[in-house]
């Protein structure tokens, strides 16, 4: 191997080694359960493997299944076993598990980078990781001492952490409905009697605010990452302002879902941080959150600006910038771009959703 390749192979397992799992996918096959069960030799489940589920859950990792069986069969068994809740998008048929892996990314609209893949199988091990280099493949028989390796242990377990894998089988509903939905987009979001809720960060969302800050990275526009000490000074500072975002509706919460730093100087607000959950992708909070900036800095008469930190995965924040009258006024030799609102447009929040300020 060359010294380039090695360089890089090093590289990408110490990338590994720094990420954080958002997501564990499961074989089944002499991994959830011991034996083969299209062959009938299923006797039970693998030792440790239901703490296991246990433990990733609670931690707020999501968890799937990607299986070479017959979907009928496995999906009753993993019923029987009163594991299937624990499963979102699960995909079990006959096509490689790289492939499957890259469904349930997309599915869940997550990094596959922030993937692991637990499979007794070194062959199928290694498929994965040679079609998708950036999944953490883990030995079925390691699936004990896993649970603590850093990947597997995020440093804060929020309300939202534990409430992770229910806010997702409501998302779940949601689409379902929406696929059987016959009206405008409008009206559909008007049924979901959507509340959003807008206030400055507590104490005790300063957990969940540090937990967005590091998982959240498609719809963020700068990428900055804060630790909890350092969210804490900007709360209590006199220079900025932190807001933290909660959105639910009739389906239920969808949690904290977002997160804004102003930094204020003189006349001028500086939005450093502007997030979202994609979870809400497609309810135009991110819209909501930007009329509400330009708001308070028409009522406090400052300027308001923004940073931007371009790349290919926060495209969608970096056209909401733009899409709501922001223009770019400068573009430095790092990649920021420093966007300005001229104000001058006034918007009325979407009549579809509740909105409440907090103080």
């Amino acid at each position: 191997m060359s010294t380039a390749a090695v360089s890089q192979a090093e590289a990408l397992r110490a990338e590994k080694k720094q990420r954080s799992v958002k997501c564990v996918v499961w074989d089944l096959d002499n991994t959830v359960w011991q034996g083969t069960l299209l062959e009938g030799g299923v006797t039970g489940l693998r030792p440790r493997v239901v703490d296991a589920m246990r433990a990733l859950d609670e931690r707020g990792i999501l968890q799937s299944v990607a299986s070479k069986n017959d979907h009928a069969a496995a999906w009753a068994q993993l019923e029987a076993y009163g594991l299937a809740d624990y499963f979102l998008y699960p995909q079990i048929g006959w096509g490689a598990k790289s492939g499957s892996l890259e469904r349930i990314a997309k599915d869940l609209n997550i990094g596959i980078d922030s993937f692991a893949f637990i499979d007794d199988q070194a062959f199928e091990r290694e498929e994965v990781a040679f079609a998708q280099p950036a999944v953490l493949c883990i030995d079925a028989a390691e699936i004990e001492a896993m649970l603590a390796r850093p990947e597997f242990n995020p440093r804060f377990v929020t309300e939202d952490s534990r409430r992770r894998r229910a806010m997702y089988q409501a998302d779940i509903a949601r689409k379902q409905v929406e696929e059987h939905f016959d009206g405008p987009q409008e009206a559909f979001l008007a049924s979901l009697e959507m509340r959003l809720r807008i206030a400055p960060a507590q104490e005790e969302d300063l957990k969940r605010a540090e937990e967005l800050t590091l998982r959240t990275n498609q719809l963020n526009t700068t990428g900055y990452t804060y630790s909890y000490d350092e969210l804490d000074f900007f709360r209590g500072s006199p220079d900025h302002r932190l807001l933290i975002a909660g959105l639910d509706d009739k389906h239920g919460p969808y949690g904290k879902i977002g997160l804004v730093l102003i930094e204020c100087r003189d006349g001028v607000w500086m939005v450093k941080l502007l997030l979202m959950s994609c979870r809400v992708m497609a309810r135009g909070v991110g819209t909501v959150l930007i009329n509400h900036l330009r708001n308070e800095a028409r009522r406090h008469g400052v300027r308001l600006l923004a940073e931007m930190l371009p790349n290919e995965r926060n495209r969608m924040m970096y056209m909401t910038y733009k899409f709501n009258h922001f223009r770019e006024l400068e573009k430095r030799d790092d990649g920021l771009v420093i966007f300005e609102n001229d104000l001058s447009t006034v918007h009325a929040f979407p009549a579809y959703m509740r909105i409440e300020i907090g103080e």
